[in-house]
């Protein structure tokens, strides 16, 4: 390997049942993917239709480990996907009777027979020289070869310039060591237990980004896209250990977080809200940890109720205008004036809702 540094080649063509047969063979989540799972069943059924009419469709991308042994070679198998994660899914969930075609689809060659809303098996038992077909498609697949993450992450990036991936899909295949750790962090029980927002698209990663970023430079700093991308190269280029140790202060508060919220907790649908929750727990002495997510079930409620109090009556005494100003503060969640805003008011309420609890 010493001598291979990057290369890219055609590789041998294979039809699909080949690639079906050796599946268990691919690496389909190596450390640079974005995530799966992201095409519609009518998307899935799309690709399918292309197949059989025999349009062309995009090459695909994988690193080749069939030459020997590489330290890239995490889970020690032939293959891992670098671009085309959803066009192999669509492939094998198609055989796996899990995507049928679409309602709408025509079979181009044969415009007699109906085939629409058919699965693989279907086509198996009912039009044997369709699935025929269908098997001896041969896929364009590109053998990659590289001896260091840092030109396949490039070449992931690259491939998906174009497409829409969110800032975090990006940055997860940036190079240097702040990917990797932002990908532990958000594999804590924290966001795999207690979190309730979506994480399709890497939500996760894009908000424990955040808050190793708030660690690195142990105070509040906006959190938009071009701040956390500039983190990510910046700390490439630092020692690794002001990294490092910010990864632990983050893991260690996170513990704590995972203790104070419940599973799948209303508190926390959305992700905008996480930092300055994060921030308001790590300001705090462990000792208040059970008192916090009362308070904050008693704070939202009061947003709420004087959001609506605002509707109805916007010129009633009762309005709490520090809640205003923290709804306000709420709508650009990644700016610093909004972090130290949100984090003001709550830290000033719950020192009140701490002094009341004392002498209830």
């Amino acid at each position: 390997m010493t001598k291979k540094h990057f290369k890219i080649d055609v590789m041998q063509a294979h039809t699909l049942s080949w690639w079906r047969a050796r599946r268990s063979e691919i690496d389909m989540a190596p450390p640079y993917q974005r995530r799966g799972k992201l095409w519609s069943l009518t998307d899935k059924a799309y690709l399918i239709d292309s197949i059989l009419n025999g349009y062309d469709i995009p090459k695909l991308y994988l690193a080749d480990f069939t030459w020997g042994r590489s330290a890239l070679n995490k889970m020690k198998l032939p293959y891992a996907i670098i671009d085309g994660k959803q066009r192999f899914e669509a492939i094998f969930d198609f055989y796996d009777g899990k995507v049928a075609l679409n309602d709408d689809f025509v079979y181009l060659e044969d415009k007699k027979i109906s085939l629409a809303g058919l699965g693989y098996k279907d086509l198996i038992e009912r039009y044997p020289k369709v699935a025929e077909a269908f098997d001896q498609y041969n896929l364009m697949v590109m053998s990659v070869v590289a001896n260091s993450e840092e030109p396949i992450d490039e070449l992931f990036v690259r491939l998906n310039r174009s497409k829409p991936l969110t800032g975090a899909e990006i940055r997860n295949a940036m190079r240097g060591p702040a990917p990797g750790i932002i990908r532990r962090i958000s594999r804590h029980d924290f966001f795999q237990v207690c979190v309730r927002f979506q994480m399709k698209r890497a939500q996760d990663q894009n908000a424990a980004a955040k808050l190793l970023l708030f660690e690195y430079e142990n105070d509040l700093t906006e959190t938009k896209k071009s701040r956390l991308d500039q983190f990510v190269h910046d700390a490439s280029r630092q020692p690794r250990e002001r990294l490092e140790l910010a990864g632990r202060k983050t893991v260690d508060t996170l513990d704590r977080m995972e203790e104070i919220f419940l599973p799948k907790d209303i508190l926390l649908s959305s992700a905008g809200q996480v930092p300055v929750y994060y921030w308001l727990v790590r300001r705090q002495k462990d000792t208040a940890d059970q008192f916090i997510r009362e308070f904050l079930v008693k704070f939202e409620k009061g947003r709420k109720e004087n959001r609506n109090l605002v509707d109805t009556n916007p010129a009633d005494k009762k309005i709490d205008r520090r809640l205003i100003e923290y709804d306000q503060f709420n709508r650009n969640t990644n700016d610093l004036a909004s972090h130290k805003g949100r984090i003001e008011i709550l830290e000033e309420r719950f020192k009140a809702f701490r002094a009341s609890s004392s002498h209830a």
